[in-house]
C-alpha cells in the first residue's frame, strides 16, 4: 500500500479503492495543496443504478469528506450513444425522453452520499447533454476529432476484445471514447475539474481525456480507477439470483437491500466494510478479525451500515429488526416485502406455483415446482409438498395476510386488495 500525503488518496488506499493512478506523485501533491474538483460519469441506461455503482459513489463521498469537490456527471449526451467498453454487443439506443426520465430517477440517490449545500466543496450534479447535444458536427471533427489517432484507439483493450471476437463495433460506439474525452475537457474549462475517476474498465477512456486536455490547453489532468469487484465466489457485484440490486427504493425495498448485504460471503466481509461503510479502520479491523458464529453478527453490522447510508438509519434498523423477528423468533414481521392479490382471485383459490411466480420467489412454474420438490417452500411457516395446492382466503392470518417462503431467507407477505 502506497504512502500518500493527501488525506483523500490515503483514505482510498487503505480502504482498497485504488487500482491505477496516472501520476501518483503529481495528483498527491495537487490534492495536498488545494481543493480539487473530480468527477465520475454515470450513464442513464436504467431508471436506477445498482449496487455495482456503489464503489464509485463512495469514492465521490470520500472526495468531499476529505475537503474536495465531487461532480456526478449524468450522461444525457453520451447516453444517446452508449459506452461499448468490454460489451459483447451494442447497447440498445434510447430516446431522449427515456434518457431524461432515467436521469431524473437516478439522481435521487446521490444526496444520500454527498452534500449539495457545503459551500466551496458543494457537490455538483451536471448533465453532459448541456454541451454535447448542441455540438456542430463539422466543427467538432475539426477542433476535437483531429487530435485522435484511430490506430491508438484500436489498441485499447475494450476495443480489441470486440474486434478479436469478430463482434461488430459501430462507428456510433467508436465515437463514445471521443465524447467522454471531450467531457473531461469541458469540465476542466467550466469547473476547473482536474481528476476523472471510474472503474478500471474506464482507464483507456480517461487517459484519452488527459491526452485531449494536453492538446486543448487544459492544465495537467489526472486519472484514478478502482478495481472491478466480484464476490469471493466470482459473482458480479450488484447482481443476485433474483436480479439487480437496485439503489432506488421504489425498485428494491430497504429490507431486500439489507438482506443482500447480510448474505455477504464470509471472505468478503472485511473488504466490504472498508469499501461500503464509513466505519473507522480500527473498528473494521476488529470486526474483520471475528470468526465462527460471530461473523454473522458482523454481516448484520455491514448490512445495517450500508443500508443506512442509502435508505437512512431508521429504515436500516427497521430492516434489521424485521429480519431478527423473521429468522430468530419466527414471527410474522409486518415489514416484510408484500405483494397484493385481488380478493376475488384469492377467494377462488390461486395455484401455489402461480403464487410463487407472482411473488418473485420463482422465475417460472418449473422453478417453483423444483422448490416444492426440494422441500424449500412454506406457507405460513408450514412446509408445502403438493404442487397442486390451491391457496385461498383460508390461508390468511388474523392480520389478513399469508406468509410465503422459499428457503430460510426469502419471505413475502400476500395481502388481498
Amino acid at each position: 500500500m502506497s504512502t500518500f500525503k493527501s488525506e483523500f488518496l490515503h483514505t482510498l488506499s487503505e480502504r482498497g479503492f485504488i487500482h491505477q493512478i496516472s501520476d501518483e506523485t503529481g495528483l498527491d501533491d495537487l490534492l495536498s495543496k488545494e481543493r480539487v474538483t473530480a468527477y465520475i460519469g454515470f450513464d442513464p441506461t436504467a431508471p436506477s443504478l445498482h449496487a455495482g455503482s456503489l464503489i464509485q459513489i463512495m469514492m465521490l463521498h470520500w472526495l468531499q469528506k476529505t475537503g474536495h469537490r465531487p461532480i456526478s456527471l449524468m450522461g444525457g449526451g453520451t447516453g444517446m450513444v452508449g459506452d461499448p467498453s468490454f460489451k459483447d454487443e451494442a447497447r440498445k439506443l434510447m430516446t431522449m425522453d427515456m434518457i431524461e426520465d432515467n436521469i431524473n430517477s437516478i439522481q435521487r440517490v446521490f444526496a444520500n452520499y454527498m452534500d449539495y449545500d457545503a459551500g466551496e466543496k458543494s457537490a455538483l450534479m451536471i448533465n453532459n447533454g448541456e454541451w454535447l447535444r448542441g455540438l456542430n458536427y463539422l466543427e467538432f471533427l475539426r477542433d476535437v476529432g483531429r487530435h485522435f489517432s484511430v490506430n491508438r484507439m484500436l489498441s485499447f483493450e475494450s476495443v480489441k476484445m470486440r474486434i478479436d471476437r469478430e463482434q461488430s463495433l459501430s462507428f456510433l460506439e467508436f465515437n463514445y471514447m471521443i465524447l467522454q474525452a471531450y467531457d473531461f475537457v469541458e469540465l476542466c474549462k467550466r469547473y476547473d475539474c482536474r481528476l476523472q475517476m471510474g472503474g478500471s474498465d474506464q482507464w483507456g477512456n480517461i487517459v484519452n481525456g488527459i491526452d485531449l486536455g494536453h492538446r486543448m490547453d487544459c492544465p495537467q489532468l489526472y486519472a484514478l480507477t478502482s478495481p472491478l469487484l466480484t464476490t469471493a465466489s466470482g459473482a458480479k457485484m450488484g447482481k443476485s439470483a433474483n436480479g439487480a440490486i437496485w439503489l432506488n427504493p421504489d425498485m428494491l425495498s430497504a429490507y431486500d437491500f439489507w438482506q443482500y448485504w447480510r448474505n455477504t460471503e464470509d471472505a468478503d466481509v472485511g473488504r466490504f466494510l472498508k469499501l461500503y461503510t464509513t466505519l473507522p479502520m480500527d473498528e473494521i479491523a476488529r470486526l474483520a478479525a471475528l470468526g465462527g458464529s460471530e461473523i454473522n453478527e458482523v454481516k448484520k453490522i455491514l448490512a445495517t451500515e450500508v443500508t443506512a447510508m442509502l435508505h437512512g438509519r431508521a429504515a436500516a434498523e427497521e430492516a434489521a429488526e424485521t429480519a431478527r423477528k423473521t429468522f430468530e423468533e419466527g414471527a410474522l414481521a409486518e415489514n416484510l416485502p408484500t405483494i397484493e392479490v385481488a380478493k376475488a382471485e384469492l377467494d377462488g383459490g390461486i395455484g401455489i406455483l402461480t403464487l410463487l411466480v407472482q411473488a418473485g420467489l420463482a422465475g417460472s412454474n418449473g422453478e417453483a415446482r423444483r422448490h416444492i420438490k426440494g422441500g424449500a417452500v412454506k406457507l405460513n411457516d408450514k412446509a408445502v409438498s403438493d404442487e397442486r395446492l390451491s391457496v385461498s382466503a383460508d390461508a390468511l392470518s388474523q392480520e389478513g395476510v399469508a406468509k410465503l417462503s422459499v428457503g430460510k431467507k426469502k419471505h413475502i407477505l400476500v395481502r388481498p386488495v
